[in-house]
């Protein structure tokens, strides 16, 4: 085996433009394909990290049925403090769960006494919340950055509210709801702070704390219809929510059905859809890099053998069998993928460095974005695997041809 690759070494030497030319191509292709994938993947991973943690948190658990109407807000449909004590004890018993917030979300009025518009609202517990979603107070853009995210008597409300009614931090408004029962009821609140709106459902909510939101509630016990859960790695979110279900399992409604339900980020955020659209991407791109290494690499095997069929005539004539002759072409195959895709991975490291050193931003719809790539192990030993089989797989019809041909004909080539 070393000996046919130092003999297909050495043929690619022969002809070292071409051999370069060829190799650079293939580089081209792997830059390209690791650049996308490191971009995409930084662009992806900053705005998943913008919505779990300001927002979603990497889990939820709701009571089962909520998630179908929840643009209504439903508080009929609460974890009661059973279903609430069970989910706790589970969570705190996983050890992939960095924390939780029990939430309460509902509609109120909100009037500046003199105008009154609705608002969605979570009662969180400020400590748990900010754990959750510690992104959250990176949202302030007016108001103290460095106080307790929300204390009795405050609220948190998105920009869009504050300009809309004119208000301003320090400013006394009025919140009205109406509890499950249909009793109507209203508190003072002064604005705490003012919240940068961000891309996803909850991103126009406001905050305030969940005693607060129980007492202007009504609620007699303690009810929430929301645990948003952080974990230590995002990437175990599917396998931390299998074992979340089995654990919840035995705690059934009363049709038999499990009482509660666990969501990934995913499930409750439309911009799942995009980050899905950037695989897709990424899946194109991979398709095209093994269109360039195919194309190129077969277009070179081809043009060898056209070339060398004399040369591969004296082989065989000499009694050359065709499986070394076979395996000297692929061996050219496989050493063209290896430097194509060896060159294509020290630069790609090279120019990730560089855009580390020297970030990339731009803006986003209001917000402004800064790419910070990362390429994994995993991902440039898929993308060399994949060149490097390519490459093989290209020159194998044209090995298969020269080790296939007659000596005599061959011979008499010109």
């Amino acid at each position: 085996m070393i000996a046919v690759l130092k003999l297909s070494l050495r043929n690619l030497l022969r002809y070292k433009r071409r051999t370069l030319l060829t190799s650079l191509l293939i580089t081209l292709g792997v830059v390209a394909m690791l650049l996308f994938v490191a971009a995409a993947g930084s662009f992806k991973g900053v705005m998943i990290g913008q919505i779990t943690d300001s927002m979603l948190g990497h889990l939820q658990i709701h009571r089962r049925g909520y998630t179908a109407s929840v643009d209504n807000l439903p508080l009929n449909m609460s974890m009661q403090p059973r279903a609430l004590d069970k989910a706790r004890e589970v969570l705190k018993a996983e050890p992939a769960v960095a924390a939780f917030s029990t939430r309460i979300k509902f509609g109120a009025m909100f009037s500046n006494y003199t105008e009154t518009t609705s608002i969605r609202l979570n009662g969180v517990e400020a400590a748990a919340e900010e754990a959750t979603a510690p992104a959250l107070r990176g949202r302030i853009i007016d108001g103290d950055k460095t106080a307790p995210l929300v204390a009795p008597g405050q609220i948190l409300i998105p920009e869009l509210i504050a300009k809309g009614m004119k208000v301003k931090v320090g400013d006394t408004v009025v919140l009205i709801a109406t509890n499950q029962d249909g009793s109507v009821n209203g508190r003072n609140f002064t604005i705490r702070a003012i919240l940068e709106p961000v891309t996803g459902p909850g991103g126009r909510d406001g905050y305030v704390d969940i005693a607060d939101a129980r007492e202007l509630l009504r609620m007699e016990k303690e009810q929430a219809m929301e645990i948003a859960v952080r974990l230590n790695d995002l990437g175990q979110a599917k396998t931390v929510k299998k074992r979340l279900e089995t654990a919840l399992a035995d705690l059934k409604n009363k049709e038999g059905q499990p009482a509660l339900e666990v969501h990934t980020w995913d499930q409750l955020s439309p911009f799942a859809n995009i980050a899905n659209m950037l695989d897709l991407m990424t899946l194109f791109i991979r398709v095209m890099l093994v269109a360039i290494v195919l194309v190129s690499v077969m277009n070179v095997m081809l043009m060898a053998v056209y070339e060398r069929i004399r040369e591969i005539g004296t082989l065989a004539a000499i009694g050359t069998p065709p499986s070394r002759i076979l395996g000297l072409y692929v061996g050219e195959g496989l050493l063209l993928g290896l430097l194509g895709a060896a060159l294509g991975v020290v630069i790609s490291l090279a120019a990730v460095a560089a855009l580390n050193l020297w970030p990339v931003s731009f803006p986003f719809g209001r917000e402004v974005v800064t790419l910070m790539p990362v390429l994994s192990l995993a991902e440039i030993a898929t993308v060399t695997a994949l060149v490097v089989g390519m490459a093989v797989l290209a020159s194998l019809q044209p090995a298969w041809r020269a080790s296939r041909m007659d000596p005599i004909v061959a011979l008499r080539h010109v």
